[in-house]
């Protein structure tokens, strides 16, 4: 992208996209983690998210939704602020996924792929998390949680809840 052009994204992760096109040998090879940190900031692949990372490492849109659409870690709609996700793979399902996936769903009020009225939480099923050793296990965002049972889940929405009204405090006073 040339200087002149507004971006839609944060000047630091447009000065790291910039950083990784210049780090690899073909610009293409930089496409599925900029697509990882363009999520990150801001929260799936719009429209206008694709349209700015295909113009940055010079290949069209389709060539990026082709890309995306083969990486289930990669959302085209909205997740909530904290997406859950429950493995149901071997592992985790032998060692109480399900059940643990229904209770979620059950306090959360949504389905795999869903996400909360207020925007807090969102639900999905997933394959694997790497996390077989210690099953069942879920991953919130970044942070993972191991050897649960349904039992847990009410405590880990609690402590995530108390983290985004926390951070809506701080927002609204800042």
């Amino acid at each position: 992208m040339s200087g002149e052009t507004m971006s839609i994204f944060s000047p630091r992760l447009a000065a790291r996209f910039d950083a990784l096109v210049k780090k690899y040998p073909v610009k293409r090879s930089a496409l599925v983690p900029m697509l990882l940190y363009a999520q990150d900031e801001v929260g799936y692949l719009s429209d206008a998210v694709i349209a700015e990372v295909a113009e940055r490492i010079g290949i069209t849109e389709l060539d990026v939704r082709n890309v995306a659409t083969y990486y289930s870690m990669l959302r085209f709609k909205p997740a909530g602020r904290y997406n859950i996700q429950v493995c149901t793979n071997i592992s985790c399902m032998l060692r109480g996924a399900y059940p643990l996936l229904e209770r979620f769903q059950e306090e959360l009020g949504i389905g795999h792929k869903g996400v909360t009225s207020d925007g807090v939480f969102s639900l999905e099923e997933v394959e694997c998390i790497g996390a077989c050793c210690w099953a069942p296990a879920i991953q919130v965002n970044y942070d993972f949680h191991d050897d649960l049972t349904p039992d847990h889940v009410p405590g880990i929405l609690k402590t995530y809840r108390s983290k985004a009204e926390g951070a809506e405090g701080t927002a609204a006073h800042a």
